[in-house]
């Protein structure tokens, strides 16, 4: 009897450790492409795994053998549609870094927007062009991967120098992700808005551009004009005053913003600039 109570302690105990680890993997693996738009993505897997599991319950046999159809490529389909996701997963574990969470509190927002503040109002003044890019929830590896890796902390600075006209990073955006500066001379994709304003550049419509396909948030500086802008969710507000600037990052970026409380204060915020958007 001991002997058989014994065995099944074990086997409890193996079985246990074996959830536990698939859970943990799991887990971890979700934190991998949370932030990417893997997401969107695994939704769109799930839809047709749930039409699958439709069709086969009911017995449709039209649609199961649609399905049946799409699922025999769908192992190459997956790494295709996956692979900057999986690039990235082998080399997070070949630096040890696949279970390690990237997107860690962050407790140095205002010093980062401070610096980012400096950066702007010394590239305005002296009519400098320049993109910042704010990485937030959708990942933005591509565009960071266009550019060149510098994954530095935040400063004034170099941000200043990044934009200097001439210098060899000079043209592009700056993407920075947490408190670093992620990759600079980015290209980005430009906005195809038909109803932006003529007067807006190649720099505006990128800003634009990758606010449209991310929740990223643009901070742009006008090489005619020094004005600045602020480009997010599709649409820009030309000519923000620092003040607004500042209160603006500083909603959005912090990390316990609610998600209700970021459309509130978004519809707000573009009723109040209604007039300078363009």
């Amino acid at each position: 009897m001991n002997y058989f109570s014994d065995l099944t302690w074990n086997l409890l105990i193996k079985d246990i450790i074996d959830v536990a680890i698939v859970s943990y993997i799991i887990y971890s693996l979700f934190l991998l492409v949370r932030g990417t738009r893997a997401v969107q993505l695994l939704k769109g897997i799930f839809v047709l795994v749930a039409t699958w599991a439709i069709s086969t319950w009911f017995d449709l046999y039209t649609l199961k053998w649609l399905m049946n159809q799409m699922f025999t490529f769908g192992v190459v389909t997956v790494l295709i549609i996956f692979q900057p996701e999986l690039r990235r997963a082998l080399e997070q574990l070949g630096r040890g870094k696949i279970f390690g969470r990237t997107n860690v509190l962050d407790e140095d927002l205002n010093e980062r927007i401070n610096e980012v503040i400096k950066a702007v109002n010394y590239c305005s003044s002296r009519s400098i062009g320049a993109l910042i890019v704010f990485e937030r929830e959708t990942g933005l590896s591509e565009y960071i991967e266009s550019g060149i890796a510098m994954e530095s902390r935040v400063s004034s600075q170099l941000l200043s120098n990044l934009f200097v006209p001439n210098s060899p990073l000079h043209d592009g955006a700056v993407i920075i992700k947490g408190g670093q500066i992620m990759a600079a001379a980015c290209y980005l994709p430009l906005s195809e808005n038909p109803f932006i304003s003529k007067e807006l550049g190649t720099r505006h419509r990128a800003g634009i551009g990758v606010s449209e396909v991310s929740d990223a948030i643009s901070v742009i500086v006008s090489e005619e004009t020094g004005q600045v802008s602020l480009a997010l969710g599709g649409m820009i507000v030309r000519d923000i005053k620092e003040e607004s600037l500042i209160s603006k990052l500083f909603e959005e970026l912090r990390p316990e913003a609610s998600t209700r409380e970021n459309m509130k204060s978004k519809v707000s915020f573009w009723k109040r600039k209604g007039d300078n958007n363009g």
